[in-house]
């Protein structure tokens, strides 16, 4: 590949004229950037030294795996979906539809998450996990107002659901609905038990907004400092959240 490069500045030149070369240098540079802001450094580097193949690779594993910062615990795969699909076939009971869901979740499908929940409720209507993801899954669809009495209801039940995560959901539907008291209040229980940092950063976020920038910046200060000695797997999880309170930070 290196012999094949130009070894004139003509040849060059026209190299850089090539619409394709332009678009490549511009993706790298891209990844290159996202990657030294979020403190990739071993990333930057390979992005740095490689050609379009390792922003690419950083790209499908890095990148996208940041941009909602939402998640149910696990991973699934398609070869998951065929299986539970095939045993609702044959069973077509509550519990594969509810894990259905969780796989479409996972994989951002809300709108098939959402059915997949209601059939499960359609089968067993009490069940406080399924009340709880399908709250969830409402509040990824932009339906706060839909999610806010089902992830109540599962917080009043059970505030430590899902190691805090539906009391956490619970908060951002009502900050989305704008009910600033009493999601300031859900908020404060949540930080004051969990480390979360999706939790610090959207109260940092409330704070903000009730005039409070000095209790905004503690929490947002730890959220920088437990990513620095988090473990990797976290640190990746955590990344669109760090980022934004790096910027609110700054903004203070």
């Amino acid at each position: 590949m290196i012999q094949s490069l130009p070894t004139d500045w003509a040849g060059w030149l026209a190299l850089l004229h090539n619409p394709l070369v332009l678009l490549l240098t511009g993706f790298q540079l891209w990844m290159f950037i996202h990657a030294v802001r979020q403190r990739d450094w071993l990333w930057a580097m390979f992005i740095f030294i490689g050609w379009g193949l390792t922003a690419f690779i950083y790209f499908l594993n890095v990148y996208t795996a940041k941009t909602t910062g939402f998640e149910l615990p696990g991973t699934q795969s398609r070869q998951r979906i065929r299986e539970l699909k095939s045993q609702i076939h044959h069973l077509d009971n509550a519990y594969h539809h509810f894990r259905l869901g969780d796989v479409y979740f996972q994989r951002g499908k809300y709108a098939e998450a959402e059915k997949s929940y209601r059939a499960a409720l359609e089968r067993e209507p009490g069940d406080l996990d399924t009340r709880a993801h399908l709250g969830q899954c409402l509040l990824r669809l932009k339906r706060p107002a839909e999610a806010k009495p089902l992830l109540e209801a599962a917080a009043r039940e059970n505030y430590k659901h899902d190691f805090g995560f539906t009391l956490m959901a619970y908060a951002e539907a009502l900050t989305a609905l704008n009910e600033t008291d009493a999601a300031f209040d859900i908020w404060q229980h949540v930080v004051a038990n969990h480390s979360y940092a999706r939790a610090k950063v959207q109260f940092a976020e409330l704070c903000v907004k009730k005039a409070q920038p000095d209790l905004a910046r503690t929490q947002l200060q730890e959220v920088l400092n437990d990513d620095r000695f988090a473990p990797a797997y976290q640190r990746r999880r955590d990344r669109v959240w760090t980022a934004r309170a790096r910027q609110l930070l700054r903004s203070l």
